[in-house]
């Protein structure tokens, strides 16, 4: 920016926005033992928060992978479970996220709950889903998001937008509502096993309260807070 310049407008100047978090902290000995059982209270609270219209998609996380060269690459998807063994999504097997895990499973997660002002940060690794559990999973999904999974080559070139609404058409008149679509052999679930998950809450100041969680060899959790 120059003297002759205009003074950037204030809605639009990245470095005029503030924010001034919450008050409410986040005390080690409000923590639950388990950093799942932790997230499970928070997600909750996110769940309640999207449905009342404060939130929008409370499942929906950012995956950072890299690839064999060592760049990162991010993108969002939606996370279908979680339990004590950590976090489930599913996916193109020949997606540039799955292609990345398959030569790095080293990964790392972010949930974005910033209308409660608060991230959860995910490092862990990543393993494929049983095909059972992956199948169980398909069958829960809308039939045209069946389709859609077989529809798309993910992440590959494609010519136009026509082409891949011809390949759905044509799956669609194959597969009509009601009649069932088989499970795509290139497509298919990751769970994420976390080795440290980090609960971040924005506080006054830009004084966050941020406690994480890191996994032992014996399967038990140490707790440690870091500065903001």
């Amino acid at each position: 920016m120059t003297d002759r310049d205009p003074l950037p407008d204030p809605v639009l100047d990245p470095a005029a926005m503030r924010k001034q978090y919450r008050a409410d902290g986040l005390a080690e000995e409000d923590l639950a033992t388990h950093p799942m059982d932790q997230f499970a209270r928070w997600f909750e609270d996110a769940a309640r928060a999207a449905l009342h219209g404060t939130l929008y998609e409370a499942n929906a996380m950012v995956v950072a992978t890299v690839d064999a060269a060592g760049r990162p690459s991010s993108r969002t998807v939606l996370l279908k479970q979680y339990d004590t063994e950590g976090f489930v999504f599913y996916t193109n097997y020949g997606s540039r996220k799955a292609l990345d895990l398959a030569g790095n499973p080293h990964v790392s997660l972010l949930f974005p709950w910033h209308p409660l002002a608060r991230q959860v940060i995910v490092t862990g690794t990543a393993r494929r889903t049983g095909r059972d559990e992956t199948a169980a999973y398909f069958r829960t999904r809308p039939h045209g998001s069946q389709l859609g999974a077989w529809a798309s080559a993910q992440s590959t070139v494609i010519a136009s937008r026509s082409e891949l609404d011809e390949a759905y058409a044509g799956l669609e008149a194959r597969y009509p509502e009601g009649e069932q679509v088989p499970v795509p052999p290139h497509w298919g679930g990751f769970r994420i096993i976390p080795e440290t998950i980090e609960f971040w809450q924005g506080r006054a100041n830009r004084l966050h309260d941020r406690l994480r969680y890191t996994a032992r060899p014996d399967g038990t959790w140490t707790v440690e807070r870091l500065s903001p």
